[in-house]
């Protein structure tokens, strides 16, 4: 059954990594049909998106591969750190809109493909995490920030593999700052366990995502937006892992619809015994900007 879903997520990963690339190589020729009228839209649109306060549903999925995962020998042989967990998170982004604050909604949906040992993997959707964020409605001198819970739900598939078990919350909080060209700012949040299975071990879990763009004009820019994780109940120098790295993204306009592409690779410089050592991300987001 294992070697069925290993089986299934490999083709699963493959078309959908198909599917992408197909995206960003007719991606140009469609935005080329419009002309230049979409230039000044798309960079407008591609600071806005990099903006987590922004006034901006988005439908983002972040494909992630993490690349050399040890689970011990390899099939019989002595390979180790060979193997990759693939991560799919959908993470849809709605604001609320008020006079003097906002409430903005990011949901994160995991679906992954966990190596358990040589040559298998469990592939099955994780726990859910939902986050709010109260902001003001207006930036002062350029600086907006947010503030509120965070939730993690026990949602996962196959609890044992791709869950926790557990119900947790805690606090969390954006900071954003836009100034011409540049954007850049940070999210964080840690959550603890507060109800679920008690046979499983507590939560106390920390996510902070920091990011910095440097916008050239017509939707393309350059960045970085490494997520750093840190389980505070694994052993001491076994708890973080922190990538450093770049990322390139694209607005394109497919059809009449703005989509950012974004692809990414990330060096784990600090990272748990038998983490990955380096990922793979390409996203493919699309916008649902509200009519002017």
């Amino acid at each position: 059954m294992t070697t069925i879903r290993t089986m299934g997520t490999c083709r699963l990963s493959r078309l959908l990594l198909t599917i992408c690339c197909c995206l960003v190589l007719c991606g140009p020729a469609i935005a080329a049909d419009e002309g230049a009228d979409h230039d000044a839209e798309a960079d407008e649109l591609a600071k806005e998106v990099q903006n987590p306060l922004a006034n901006l549903v988005t439908l983002p999925f972040q494909f992630n591969y993490n690349k050399g995962v040890d689970t011990g020998p390899i099939a019989g042989g002595d390979l180790e750190g060979g193997r990759t967990f693939f991560n799919l998170n959908v993470q849809p982004v709605v604001p609320f809109p008020g006079e003097k604050w906002n409430i903005i909604s990011r949901t994160i949906i995991p679906i992954n493909s966990v190596p358990i040992d040589g040559t298998e993997s469990i592939f099955g959707l994780g726990d859910v995490s939902f986050s709010l964020f109260w902001s003001p409605a207006k930036p002062v001198k350029g600086i907006t920030w947010g503030v509120g819970p965070a939730f993690v739900l026990p949602t996962a598939s196959n609890p044992e593999v791709l869950g926790k078990e557990k119900w947790s919350l805690g606090p969390t909080a954006v900071i954003f700052y836009g100034v011409k060209n540049w954007t850049v700012g940070a999210v964080a949040s840690n959550v603890w366990s507060v109800a679920g299975n008690d046979d499983r071990q507590d939560v106390n879990f920390f996510t902070a995502q920091w990011f910095a763009n440097y916008n050239f004009g017509k939707g393309l820019a350059l960045g970085t937006a490494p997520i750093i994780t840190c389980d505070w109940k694994r052993e001491s120098g076994d708890e973080c892992t922190i990538p450093w790295g770049l990322q390139i993204s694209k607005v394109l306009f497919l059809g009449q619809r703005p989509t950012n592409l974004i692809f990414g690779y990330y060096k784990n410089t600090t990272h748990p015994d038998k983490g990955a050592e380096n990922q793979v991300r390409f996203q493919i987001n699309f916008m649902f900007p509200q009519k002017k």
